[in-house]
């Protein structure tokens, strides 16, 4: 095998996009083996677009195939985990789309339906893993370079939504359709990227607002305070009504501090002598010097890194790692099973706030479903008109 024919599931803006990568030879050792949808305008448009790839309308259909080696669910969060083991079961390599599904419990069992087939390769598309920016402040982390993590804040608000943004659909935005709102949809990265860098918490307890400043079910408004369990805390602050968002991660250690700029710049502070022995060897003509204004130089080191983002080439860049797993065995960047991760967070964050308390990690996967379950059939009872 040269190429990794890869099935796409769902023809939409993703599905799309990742069809149109491909076409443009922007990773070289996929082709597009099939695509798949139930709408009957996205066939006339891959058949205009992709007129010698075969199209099917039902996926399992496509996997039986033999046509595509792997997939991409490209399709509503609830479907990922359903699709990702329908795959497997078929010795079909599945890449599954964010999140990996819309509550633990569902996760798990694709997760632990993977591992009975170690000879496929399970991807999930965390295309920020890739993100050259991330992946250095993960080096310095992993390092120690900035020392023992004492506090993460990140406040994510560059997501802005209309109402429109939410009218455009039925299933968009609501606890049956989409499993949530912010959380599920615009932020996965950033909760993957939290704790791929920083850990996973051990508690948290949250503020949610729900349909706060838009005519929604789900939450448009989130703060999040995290316990990593070990003295260390964070936040976690994201919506989607702040039409002049800031994107803003810092994380404090013991021997410094980084602090990302709008996903493109990273400054990064080195104490030259620990915070703890500073403290402890410092009199207060030393102090004196530091409140009037000794920094750069004399007590940390600083350097500022700025970074460029290619639209696409993230993406890419998962899909070439991808099939890169498949054909080489080249270690990959984001495994599925990494997926279950953020989408503990997002449980986590919503059921603290329908719990009004804090909450420990892992979540009760039952108590979690039967809560979610409990939010749909409220929503059936009185939806909200769109």
């Amino acid at each position: 095998m040269e190429k990794v024919r890869l099935g796409i599931i769902g023809l939409g803006a993703q599905g799309g996009a990742y069809a149109g990568f491909i076409a443009e030879g922007r990773v070289p050792n996929m082709a597009i083996g099939a695509i798949c949808d139930i709408d009957p305008e996205k066939k006339a448009l891959a058949q205009e677009k992709y007129p010698d790839v075969p199209f099917y309308d039902n996926y399992i259909d496509m996997l039986e195939s033999g046509d595509v080696d792997a997939v991409v669910t490209c399709v509503p969060h609830y479907l990922h985990p359903e699709m990702g083991i329908e795959s497997l079961k078929r010795d079909v390599h599945a890449l599954v789309e964010k999140p990996a599904g819309v509550y633990t419990k569902q996760v798990k069992e694709l997760n632990e339906f993977a591992a009975t087939k170690p000879e496929l390769t399970f991807g999930i598309m965390f295309n920020q893993r890739t993100n050259k920016l991330y992946q250095k402040v993960k080096e310095v982390i992993d390092n120690g370079e900035i020392g023992n993590i004492r506090r993460t804040n990140w406040i994510i608000t560059t997501w802005w939504r209309p109402q429109g943004y939410y009218d455009q659909s039925a299933w968009r935005a609501t606890w049956e359709g989409e499993g949530g709102g912010v959380l599920v949809n615009q932020a996965p990265h950033q909760l993957d990227l939290l704790q791929w860098i920083a850990g996973m918490p051990k508690k948290v307890y949250s503020n949610v607002k729900y349909g706060y400043q838009r005519d929604i079910a789900v939450e448009d408004e989130v703060t999040a305070l995290l316990d990593y369990g070990n003295g260390a805390t964070g936040t976690f602050i994201t919506c989607t009504h702040d039409i002049m968002g800031t994107d803003r991660f810092e994380i404090h250690g013991d021997k410094g501090k980084i602090v990302v700029d709008d996903s493109e710049t990273v400054t990064i502070k080195r104490l030259k002598t620990p915070e703890s022995e500073m403290s402890a060897t410092m009199d207060m003509q030393d102090v004196m010097r530091i409140f009037m204004g000794a920094g750069p130089g004399e007590i940390y080191d600083e350097e500022v890194l700025k970074f460029e983002s290619v639209w696409g080439e993230q993406h890419t860049s998962v899909m070439e790692n991808f099939a890169a797993n498949i054909l080489e065995g080249t270690p990959l960047l984001a495994p599925g099973s990494d997926g279950i991760n953020g989408v503990a967070l997002a449980n986590a964050i919503h059921l603290s706030s329908w719990l009004g308390k804090e909450v420990e990690l892992p979540v009760d996967e039952d108590e979690y479903f039967a809560a979610l379950t409990k939010k749909i059939e409220e929503e059936k009872k009185s939806p909200i008109q769109k």
